[in-house]
């Protein structure tokens, strides 16, 4: 048996070529089609020159040819390096001759910055316009034969976005991608009726593993939305009656708040996930209600294909827990010292097992650093419960030591989410003279609502000690995001106000 991860799109293709992959509105692929496709696309990086192992560019938003170029790619033994389509030109660049792309395709919306990075970077460029593309990979031969590659064969590589420095690329596995997504579809309970929402992005690995592979694995459709917006997702999935809705914590937040949202009949949703990072309590409850499901929280990185942990069906789901370890994987709590910590103290994240990543592209300083005796060291803060559930607590980068007191942003964020002003909330450390830092807190609130920086003050003062309540507070409009919609908190900006203000 091959272990290419393209074969899950041909084994699915065997037993139901008829059926519908993908969706993009009234536009429908089904598995023969993207078969066939990634058969010509395979075809089309031969007349190019491709050899396998090349790696090849992805520069596309969610629409069906991600899916025939990733797949063809992989069909040819080729590596994918997807990439968010909003990259600028010098951006790109660094995309493309970091892994050495040799091959590239971006979508025609976003030419200039593609142009301008290939031709820096000595890439093929060939851009994907409708209708175009469809010719030009139908001329190309197909190529019937799936390329053998071993299981430890680098099938993607996926660029983190790092807190500093440039981003590393994670060099994940046809073994690592295939296993986390067939244990992906159990978890989600993708079969060949499931109708699960493409919102999350493709060139991102929750929205790669869990959406398009487990999905092509389970032989369900996806049907996608190229950019979320809270409003189209839920027409989306009262039209073609989604039952598996995977998103991240800002997601929910937005469709919970939509004033709209009582017009749309959601009542075919069977699964809600969450993971990216950690969704706030008084948010899961609100939708729960709202919408009237259940929602299951997991844990991952790019470097863990992503699937660490999660609330297993099966089992009791805990608000606020990120659930226990997939099979086939294990998880620990360690302090500084790499010891692991008594039941319900914090320390950081180790991971071990088929999902950690074969390490970070021409990195060889980096891996080592965070790859040791094989287990993954996440930089994420945790502890576990007396039953095996993990709670995630913060970034080990985030933590503010307040006066030589810790405070984890998470735990203050939790009781500003529950203030019925609040729309969304991140709490940063910032720079004090004499508390060394200061506990920060960027607010949105809701449309119409209007509370002050003092009240926000005061109401989370009632419910944390003393030396935990934000002392500096600020309205925003918006707070700064990623691709994803995983609020970058190393982005917001402190108005300079607030910084000399007293506390």
């Amino acid at each position: 048996m091959s272990e290419n991860l393209a074969t899950i799109l041909t084994d699915t293709r065997e037993k139901h070529g008829e059926r519908t992959a993908l969706k993009l509105d009234d536009n429908e692929v089904s598995y023969e089609m993207l078969d066939e496709a990634g058969k010509r696309l395979a075809g089309l990086l031969e007349e190019k020159g491709f050899e396998q192992g090349d790696r090849v560019g992805i520069m596309l938003p969610n629409v069906p040819y991600f899916a025939v170029i990733y797949y063809g790619v992989l069909r040819a033994g080729g590596t994918v390096v997807p990439m968010n389509p909003l990259l600028k030109g010098r951006e790109v660049e660094f995309y493309l001759t970091d892994p050495g792309v040799k091959i590239f395709f971006a979508w025609h919306d976003f030419a200039e910055a593609a142009e301008k990075g290939a031709e820096a970077a000595g890439a093929e460029l060939t851009l994907v316009k409708p209708g175009e593309f469809e010719e030009l990979v139908g001329e190309a031969d197909p190529v019937e034969e799936m390329a053998e590659v071993s299981d430890d064969d680098t099938a993607v590589i996926l660029y983190t976005s790092g807190t500093t420095g440039k981003p590393k690329g994670a060099e994940l596995t046809h073994s690592n991608l295939k296993r986390n997504t067939e244990i992906a579809a159990g978890l989600f309970s993708l079969d060949e009726g499931s109708i699960t929402l493409g919102a999350l992005p493709l060139f991102h690995s929750f929205g790669q593993t869990c959406g398009l592979n487990a999905t092509m694995f389970g032989g369900g459709t996806l049907t996608l939305i190229p950019r979320f917006d809270p409003a189209k997702a839920l027409e989306i999935i009262q039209r073609d009656k989604v039952s598996v809705f995977e998103g991240v914590p800002t997601m929910y937040t937005a469709m919970l708040n939509l004033d709209t949202r009582d017009d749309y009949d959601v009542s075919c949703l069977e699964v809600c996930a969450s993971g990216g990072s950690a969704m706030p309590g008084e948010v899961l409850r609100g939708f729960e209600e709202a919408f009237n499901c259940k929602v299951l929280e997991g844990y991952g990185l790019s470097e863990t294909s992503p699937v660490a942990s999660f609330n297993h069906p099966d089992k009791e789901r805990k608000i606020g827990s990120i659930g226990t370890p997939i099979e086939g994987v294990e998880m620990k709590v360690v302090d500084d010292d790499g010891n692991e910590v008594d039941q319900g103290e914090v320390g950081e994240i180790l991971i071990k097992g088929h999902n950690v990543m074969k390490g970070y592209w021409d990195r060889e300083e980096a891996t080592q650093e965070s790859i040791k005796d094989g287990w993954f060291y996440t930089g994420d803060m945790a502890k576990i419960d007396d039953e095996g559930y993990f709670f995630i607590v913060d970034r080990k980068k985030e933590l503010i030591i307040r006066g030589g007191y810790n405070v984890y942003p998470r735990e203050v964020e939790e009781v500003l989410y529950e203030h019925p002003s609040v729309l969304e909330a991140a709490v940063i450390g910032v720079e004090d003279e004499n508390m060394g830092e200061e506990v920060g807190a960027a607010v949105v609130l809701k449309d119409g609502e209007d509370v002050s920086e003092e009240d926000i003050k005061g109401y989370v003062k009632e419910e944390v000690a003393n030396y935990k309540y934000p002392r500096k507070v600020w309205f925003v409009d918006e707070l700064p995001k990623g691709p994803t919609g995983k609020i970058l908190k190393r982005e917001i900006e402190v108005p300079s106000e607030v910084e000399a203000g007293s506390s």
